[in-house]
């Protein structure tokens, strides 16, 4: 029987994911040429002590199990909604570190990004620089135009040395194993970005046209270009990048807007909810030990607060970490953990404290 669940919520890594269940037919990616994953060593929320931390330390609720493992076999992206603070960006770290993901690929929605930011960025100026400074260097030494390594393009100024895919456009590359995607407040968006996004989600795959023109010109037909987040290079052949393990994808938002029934459709949905009291102390216990009696006391004031006002868990955090560290007395504490905990709405109710 297939293992369920892959994804256990536990801070211990281990390979659950080869015991992932043929994908629905419907969901079945057959890109290639097929590519190793990245070393589960160079995990991701390795790019900074802050991402393994939060990796290490995730606390999942027995919903947030169920319905994440709901889309690694469903092969389907993760909607996560919710207020700030709860967790909603930290949990893909989590699962690409329980399941030996490899290095979380990240790409920071704003209102001005489109689907071809996430994709692949291609610079033709620095391609026609390149150009030029091999013609000059053919006119200074009366040799050809550039060195050709054998594919029919010169090393300098082929489409492939100036070009980079994007964080969506590296996942939908055709690893042997998933990647894990990180597309941060999506809610943020243009009105567009939701419904471009479709096809390719759908699909599992994309053009870059550039490659599609170049391919012409090499024998093999294959470009190496630099994947997001390494100087390494990987083939896309033809211009076509095809998924082979549809990456976990999830996508995140504040709530700040509603998204279209054919984009909700096609994701699975988590809503994150604010933490009660059980489930705080354990994110305290995870990331600052066993809570003492006024962690507990603060425990039951961010509660209160967040009754009645919008407030994050980590400034719950930050509030115990002082009363820890600082040497301060019970007056100054209190005073000082009210100014930690403001609310985040745009109008904050009157003072609980």
């Amino acid at each position: 029987m297939p293992l369920w669940p892959v994804y256990t919520g536990t801070t211990e890594p281990h390979d659950g994911i080869t015991e992932l269940p043929a994908p629905p037919p419907w969901r079945a990616f057959d890109g290639g040429p097929v590519l190793p994953a990245p070393e589960a060593a160079a995990d991701a929320a390795a790019v900074s002590p802050d991402r393994t931390h939060r990796a290490e330390t995730y606390q999942a609720t027995p919903e947030t199990v169920q319905l994440v493992n709901a889309a690694l076999y469903l092969r389907r992206p993760l909607l996560v909604t919710g207020p700030p603070g709860t967790g909603k960006s930290s949990l893909v770290y989590a699962v690409a570190r329980e399941l030996r993901l490899g290095p979380v690929l990240r790409w920071n929605v704003t209102s001005r990004s489109t689907l071809h930011d996430g994709l692949y960025q291609y610079d033709p100026l620095s391609r026609l620089y390149a150009a030029r400074q091999e013609t000059a260097g053919t006119h200074r030494t009366g040799g050809a135009s550039g060195a050709d390594d054998g594919s029919g393009v010169n090393d300098g100024s082929g489409v492939e040395h100036h070009l980079r895919l994007g964080p969506l456009g590296t996942a939908l590359l055709p690893y042997d194993r998933p990647r894990a995607l990180l597309i941060d407040e999506i809610d943020k968006s243009d009105l567009d970005l939701p419904n471009d996004l479709l096809n390719v989600l759908e699909e599992g795959q994309y053009e870059i046209p550039e490659l599609v023109r170049a391919s012409r010109l090499a024998p093999d037909g294959v470009a190496e270009v630099l994947a997001d987040g390494t100087d390494e290079r990987v083939p896309v052949v033809r211009g076509r990048v095809r998924c082979r393990a549809f990456p976990f994808v999830v996508l995140t938002s504040n709530g700040e807007r509603e998204f279209p029934p054919a984009f909700l459709r096609r994701c699975v949905t988590l809503h994150l909810r604010q933490p009660d009291d059980r489930h705080l102390a354990e994110i305290v216990r995870a990331h600052l030990g066993e809570p003492d009696d006024y962690a507990r006391s603060l425990i039951d004031r961010f509660l209160t607060r967040s009754g009645v006002g919008d407030l994050a868990t980590d400034q719950l955090l930050n509030a115990i970490y002082l009363a820890r560290s600082a040497d301060l007395d019970a007056e100054s504490l209190d005073q000082l953990a009210e100014q930690l905990m403001p609310y985040l709405g745009q109008s904050a109710p009157s003072d609980v404290f």
